[in-house]
């Protein structure tokens, strides 16, 4: 299966890391924040990083060149940032099967192969991991509403008054189904081409989405602060691991 890694983003509220640098390559605990996503993919079998690059894209480009540990790279232009689902119809041509995609500014700790398994197993049209979190920080993300079956039934971008505080983490699995839904999408309020419209409107002609439990934890590093929170928490998992190891 295919990756498609969406790093075109500026990362203007993480000013001044960002100065001379996309919002991907912030360093997080030594490394930067799309290392860490290669780093998941590769441990779940990926194929091939499409990645999706923009603001100071050859930074990215000279960093990684072709290949990372072993996977090959493609790397897809947005030349204007108008949006995760304008991002994703970038990448169309170079994906023809299911795929996963990840945002490139989160860091995972978590069970990202049990998304991945629902894709292969139950053939479903996308498979999303979500995660309940306080009701006042929902409205920064698109919140999911679900049924009884644990099936996506909508997708609200960044609403004032979120309707759940279950949200969408930043992990996707889709069928190529996904590009048409995207090129119907018209702009939003916030004059982005969002990817929760193009959700919904598969969801509108039938397509089956799962949401999947998080376990384990993420973070979207949008602000300096959640940079030194990641840093925090991947520092802790280190600290476990190596007393883990000492008892061994």
């Amino acid at each position: 299966m295919k990756a498609v890694v969406l790093a075109a983003g500026e990362g203007t509220r993480l000013r001044p890391l960002t100065e001379d640098k996309p919002k991907g390559m912030v360093e997080v605990d030594g490394k930067p924040i799309l290392t860490h996503c290669f780093d998941n993919l590769v441990e779940l079998g990926a194929e091939e990083f499409v990645v999706v690059v923009g603001y100071l894209k050859e930074v990215i480009i000279d960093h990684y060149g072709d290949e990372y540990r072993g996977v090959p790279i493609t790397y897809a232009h947005q030349r204007e940032q108008k949006g995760l689902a304008h991002a994703l119809l970038t990448v169309e041509e170079y994906v023809d099967d299911d795929f996963m995609l990840i945002l490139g500014d989160n860091i995972f700790n978590a069970n990202l192969e049990d998304v991945v398994r629902r894709q292969q197993e139950d053939r479903a049209d996308a498979a999303f991991l979500v995660e309940e979190v306080p009701w006042e920080e929902a409205s920064r993300y698109g919140v999911c509403d679900t049924n009884k079956y644990g099936e996506i039934t909508d997708v609200v971008e960044k609403p004032e008054d979120p309707p759940s505080n279950l949200v969408m983490t930043g992990f996707y699995t889709f069928t190529p189904a996904i590009f048409h839904a995207c090129q119907l999408v018209q702009p939003s309020n916030r004059g982005e081409y969002e990817i929760s419209e193009a959700i919904d409107l598969l969801i509108q002609s039938g397509r089956t989405i799962d949401a999947i439990g998080l376990e384990g934890w993420r973070i979207d590093v949008g602000y300096p602060e959640d940079r030194d929170e990641a840093e925090r928490r991947l520092q802790g998992e280190e600290d476990k691991l190596a007393i883990e190891a000492a008892s061994d």
